[in-house]
């Protein structure tokens, strides 16, 4: 079972970067679509963005121009640039993985962005 560990959370002031990292214990070639997601208490999980497996990236509206997801398959591992963060902004972040889009998919365990105003 492919696991998969986020890293790169904290605080950061209004305006500021973060980029995190989404490592697995497995090969990403093997995903076909990793995705980027968040959530915060008491609310329903967001997709931020998802990376397919041919390269097609797609952003929700509010990470259009801010955020960046990319891949290396060399280091197995996806992330995610965040520039000119906003209060609005925090919440945990998670990433996810899916071998067959549609199908089954593999959570990692979250990461705390606490953006402050």
């Amino acid at each position: 079972q492919v696991q998969l560990v986020e890293s790169g959370g904290g605080t950061v002031q209004s305006g500021g970067s973060l980029r995190l990292a989404c490592a697995s214990s497995g090969s990403i070639s093997d995903f076909a679509v990793m995705a980027w997601y968040r959530q915060v208490p008491g609310k329903q999980r967001d997709l931020v963005g998802g990376i397919f497996s041919g390269g097609y990236i797609n952003y929700a509206d509010f990470a259009e121009d801010r955020f960046t997801i990319s891949r290396d398959n060399a280091q197995n591992t996806m992330y995610l640039q965040m520039n000119r963060l906003e209060p609005e902004d925090t919440a945990v972040y998670f990433c996810n993985a899916q071998r067959q889009i549609g199908g089954s998919a593999t959570w990692g365990q979250g990461t705390q962005v606490t953006v402050s105003s």
